[in-house]
């Protein structure tokens, strides 16, 4: 076993991705170049080094460098420096361009002689993937399609990282290359062994190259030999190679690949193929039975291959937050195991620290689809995620009590298959010891939640009004003590706002909304379990002409937001640590009660719909809510939060855009004002919600257009005669 302790780093996503003429900036896109605090963020992990980009595509920024780099210093965080993060160089170069080589020794020069203390470098990042989708697959500059560019850009890139190297090390001679490349593994068929059997030689050309062993390889030589790559080359690496200090392994739950040539098995999106046949190419985690070996198994290949020191350079899973801290326990776990059998790990990297953009389409496409990382930077705000929480808790004491660690990942369950399993069957067993306890089942919030639940692999113990009466402590007290959950919701509560005003109805939603949650918040903070609960926008007197965020004063004007306030109060005065979700006006899948489907239904009807246009909301699509409030909980974050869909839009405002996008006439639509309708509560003019701590739901455009594609749409079908022709 290694004598050193396993490290844990952190990995800034910063890829500088080139499309036709148009540069993709992970640092601008993720607002990490304007936050230098970002910097202490990582030093409050306890990490012992970054991963942290001094770009080629970037220069000349000098000042922003310096003032980034000194900070590191300052704060004793040693800088593993890269210089192409999947990028193609400026404007004058490219990765089939011979200019690449030089210009990218040049600049390395320039880094090490600014920065003559920086020790650790990785001149690429990932040749073999990035080659890969910019010049086999074209999807980024220069955008070719071909096993000669490929391969051409491969070895441009080999090249210009042992250039780069010999340019650092005449200034800093103790320079290291830490060299990183994802390595996937493929399955395959019978059949197709022989095309599993090259592309896993071909995964390993980088590393082949650098250390001059490609001959060893023969499957993947011999198809560089016939693309372009020549004897001289391959001789020139081999007496003068440039063997890594440490290999860097990126691994990813997808890496590992399936090849089927029963492309009808799989959706047509899937197949593609070689020369002599088309196969289906999907991940394996989908498919495979065994399953896909993880990072120990790969660790002690490249260790057996090279002999080279290693580490886990990124360690990232778009996902839920459970399954994110599953995925990097499982490396960090994967990493212990591979040094106890003698492996030498150095380290494991958090990747994406402060999240990524738009890799769901390899940033082909501007569409701001961001996954967060340790951090949740999404509007603006950067709250620590539960991967922080457990990056520290490594970092200290080299394990988590996370309760959401004590379930496999996704990748080993069951769920995992979306296609005929190939091989034996391999699932670890859920062990559901402790669930989500879900209070007032039955109502729209309390089936939303137990609906995500479900979808997430979270187990739900879902309780109706009539099973756990919140305003009984001992009934309360028995069901924690019997479900043991790690976190409750709590769904139940008076909702009946007009009602609310009568002397009967007041009692009762003081009792169920504010004794309630005080009697659930008390027996959760004894216990030790994370507890939220709803509040509402109605807390709010409508006095102000922008969005209520979190720090605003409450001022009811009914009694079922005095009642909801009060339940705020005694939640928080009882556990700090409790989240309080403020929200209004849902829409959403799993019932008709709410006022978008009744809008939709009475137009289709063609009856006339009454909607207040007096009265401004944010309307809030309930399984982005319920997403949000699992999320939160997951993350141990406390205090209050707006959560809805965004906007600031009045009822017939709402109605209206609701029918435009359902393609129905609004003409029956009548607008009307708080004091036509004579509600017995009233109604605040203005209660649209922001947010001053992150938005965590997508924009109202979105969501109501989903709702009608996916909700009013069906049901519009369903109801529709048949109609017979002939």
């Amino acid at each position: 076993m290694t004598e050193q302790p396993l490290e844990l780093w952190a990995g800034v996503e910063c890829s500088v991705v080139r499309v036709h003429d148009r540069y993709v900036d992970q640092l601008v896109l993720t607002g990490h170049d304007k936050r230098i605090e970002d910097l202490d963020r990582l030093q409050e992990l306890g990490v012992t080094a970054v991963r942290y980009p001094v770009l080629w595509e970037r220069a000349p920024e000098w000042g922003f460098v310096d003032e980034r780099l000194g900070r590191l210093r300052e704060l004793g965080l040693r800088p593993i420096v890269g210089l192409v993060h999947h990028g193609s160089g400026p404007m004058h170069t490219s990765l089939v361009d011979e200019s690449f080589v030089q210009g990218l020794a040049d600049f390395a020069a320039s880094v090490a002689e600014r920065y003559p203390w920086i020790t650790d470098f990785t001149p690429v990042n990932e040749p073999l993937t990035t080659a890969r989708f910019s010049a086999l697959y074209g999807h980024w500059y220069p955008h070719a399609g071909g096993a000669e560019p490929f391969v051409r850009a491969l070895v441009v890139q080999c090249r210009a990282i042992r250039a780069a190297m010999k340019a650092i090390r005449r200034i800093v001679p103790a320079a290291r290359l830490v060299q990183t490349e994802d390595l996937g593994t493929v399955f395959s068929t019978r059949r197709l062994a022989y095309q599993a059997r090259f592309e896993n030689q071909r995964r390993f050309a980088t590393l082949d190259l650098l250390t001059g062993t490609l001959r060893r390889a023969p499957f993947a030589l011999g198809y560089m030999l016939e693309n372009g790559f020549d004897e001289r080359t391959l001789q020139s690496f081999e007496e003068d190679p440039c063997a890594p200090d440490i290999i860097g392994l990126n691994h990813y739950v997808t890496s590992d690949r399936f090849l089927d040539e029963r492309v009808q098995r799989y959706p047509p999106h899937t197949r593609g193929g070689n020369h002599r046949e088309v196969y289906a190419d999907v991940e394996a985690v989908r498919v495979r039975g065994a399953g896909i070996p993880g990072h120990r198994a790969l660790l002690e290949l490249l260790w057996r291959r090279y002999r080279i020191p290693l580490a886990i350079t990124e360690v990232h899973l778009g996902c839920a937050p459970e399954e994110q801290i599953r995925w990097l326990y499982e490396a960090y776990n994967g990493a212990l195991a591979a040094r106890d059998l003698g492996v030498d790990v150095r380290a494991v990297t958090a990747w994406s620290v402060f999240g990524a953009s738009d890799w769901d389409s390899l940033l082909t496409q501007p569409r701001g689809h961001y996954e967060p990382g340790l951090f949740d930077v999404r509007g603006g705000h950067v709250r620590p995620t539960a991967l922080a929480r457990v990056v520290r808790d490594l970092a200290q004491r080299g394990t988590s009590d996370h309760p959401m660690l004590a379930e496999p990942g996704w990748w080993r369950r069951r769920e995992r298959l979306v296609y005929p399993s190939s091989g034996r069957m391999i699932c670890a067993p859920a062990i559901s010891e402790r669930p989500v306890l879900v209070t007032g089942g039955r109502g729209t919030l309390g089936v939303a939640i137990a609906k995500t639940c479900a979808a997430r692999g979270l187990v739900a113990v879902v309780l109706s009004r009539s099973e756990l009466d919140i305003t009984d402590p001992s009934v309360v007290s028995a069901a924690l003590d019997r479900y043991r959950p790690w976190a409750v919701v709590n769904a139940a509560g008076y909702v009946r706002v007009d009602e609310a005003e009568s002397e009967p109805g007041a009692a009762a939603c003081m009792l169920a909304n504010g004794e309630g949650a005080r009697i659930l918040a008390e027996a959760c903070a004894r216990r030790g379990i994370r507890f939220a609960t709803f509040s509402t926008d109605l807390v709010f007197d409508g006095e102000k002409r922008v969005p209520y965020v979190e720090s605003d004063a409450p001022r009811p004007i009914n009694v079922y937001g005095a009642s909801k306030l009060r339940a705020e109060e005694l939640a928080l005065a009882t556990y700090p640590e409790a989240i309080i979700v403020r929200t209004s006006a849902f829409f959403g899948p799993w019932d008709q009660a709410n006022f978008v489907h009744a809008a939709l239904d009475a137009l289709s009807a063609g009856e006339t719909f009454h909607a207040m246009s007096d009265a401004i909301v944010s309307p809030t699509w309930v399984p982005d809510l319920a997403h949000a409030v699992l999320t939160l909980l997951v993350d141990g974050a406390a205090g209050v939060w707006h959560l809805s869909s965004g906007g600031a839009i009045t009822w017939a405002e709402l109605a209206k855009t609701a029918a435009k996008l359902a393609r129905l006439p609004a003409d029956r639509l009548v607008a009307c004002t708080r004091a036509e309708l004579n509600l017995p509560a009233k109604r605040p003019a203005y209660c649209a919600l922001a947010s001053e701590r992150g938005a965590l739901m997508r924009p109202l455009d979105e969501a109501l257009a989903l709702y009608v594609r996916q909700c009013w749409a069906a049901e519009a079908l369903a109801a529709e005669p048949i109609r017979e022709t002939g």
